[in-house]
C-alpha cells in the first residue's frame, strides 16, 4: 500500500473489502450503493478485459479487480480521476486497473474499437431538461445527463465492446423502455434484468441490466427483485451478502435517487 496524503476536502472510507480503502472528496460526487450493486452484478472471468465508463473515485474496479484480467478506467472530472488513480496506487493495484482521464464521449480517442470483453457503467439517470444544466452544481451534476446522455453511453459501450460482449449497467426503472430501444438500435440486446427495491412491497428506484452485443432479441432473464433494506431500517440479508463479512457499507452514501 502506497503512503497516504490526504489533501483538502477528502477523507479515507473502508472499502470494506480485501482490506483496501479509498479517498473520496467531500465537494464532490461520493460513491453510493449503486455502485456497490452493479460491481457485483456481473459474472466476470478471471482472464477478461473489463471498461468502466466514469468511474469517479475509481470504487468499481477496486471492487472487480479479483475477477476480471484487466480493468481499464475513464473519468472525465480531473479532480475525479486524480482521486481515482491514487486509489488505485493506495491499494497496490496499479498492474491490475489502468485510470486515464478523458471524455468517453470521444471514446476512439482513448481506446481501440471493440477491444473489451465487459463495460461497466453507473452514469447519470435523469435528462437535463431546456435551461436546466447551467443551475446544476456538484452532485446535482452527477445525477443528471450534463456531460452524457444515455446515448452517448450506449454509443460508447458498443464501440468499445467485441461482438458477444456484455454491458452490465445500473439506471432508473421508468427509463428502462428508451434504453432497451437505445441499445437495440446499437446492436445490444437486453438479457439480464434486476429491479432493486428500497424495502419490500416498494416500487423499485433502481435496476441492474446485462446487454450482449450481438444477442438476439428475447430470452430475458428477469431474476428476482433485489430487497435493500428491512423493515426496521437494517440492510437485508441480500445486501449483507454483497458487503460480505466484513462491514455493512458504511463507506456508500445514499444512491444518487437517495
Amino acid at each position: 500500500m502506497s503512503p497516504l496524503v490526504l489533501h483538502e476536502n477528502e477523507r479515507l472510507d473502508d472499502l470494506m473489502h480485501k482490506g483496501r480503502h479509498i479517498i473520496q472528496n467531500t465537494q464532490e460526487f461520493c460513491f453510493s450503493l449503486d455502485a456497490v450493486l452493479l460491481a457485483h452484478f456481473p459474472h466476470l472471468h478471471h482472464r477478461q478485459r473489463v471498461l468502466d465508463l466514469g468511474t469517479g473515485t475509481g470504487v468499481i474496479p477496486l471492487l472487480i479487480a479479483e475477477a476480471a484480467g484487466h480493468i481499464d478506467a475513464v473519468e472525465l472530472n480531473p479532480v475525479m480521476a486524480d482521486l481515482a488513480r491514487r486509489n488505485v496506487e493506495l491499494n497496490g493495484l496499479t498492474d491490475k486497473i489502468a485510470v486515464q482521464e478523458g471524455d468517453y464521449r470521444a471514446i476512439g480517442t482513448l481506446y481501440a474499437r471493440e477491444s473489451f470483453d465487459w463495460v461497466l457503467v453507473n452514469p447519470p439517470y435523469r435528462p437535463v431538461a431546456e435551461g436546466q444544466a447551467n443551475q446544476l452544481r456538484g452532485v446535482a451534476r452527477a445525477r443528471h445527463e450534463v456531460t452524457a446522455t444515455l446515448e452517448d453511453v450506449v454509443t460508447a459501450a458498443r464501440y468499445a465492446l467485441r461482438f458477444g460482449g456484455r454491458l452490465a449497467m445500473v439506471h432508473l426503472p421508468e427509463r428502462l423502455a428508451e434504453i432497451i430501444e437505445a441499445l437495440h438500435q446499437h446492436q445490444m440486446e437486453i438479457k439480464r434484468l434486476q429491479m432493486v427495491q428500497p424495502k419490500a412491497g416498494r416500487a423499485p428506484n433502481m435496476m441492474l441490466l446485462e446487454a450482449v452485443v450481438g444477442g438476439a432479441p428475447g430470452g430475458l432473464r428477469v431474476l428476482p427483485p433485489l430487497i435493500v433494506h428491512e423493515a426496521d431500517g437494517r440492510y437485508t440479508a441480500a445486501i449483507r451478502e454483497i458487503y460480505g463479512d466484513e462491514g455493512d457499507g458504511g463507506a456508500a452514501e445514499k444512491g444518487k435517487e437517495g
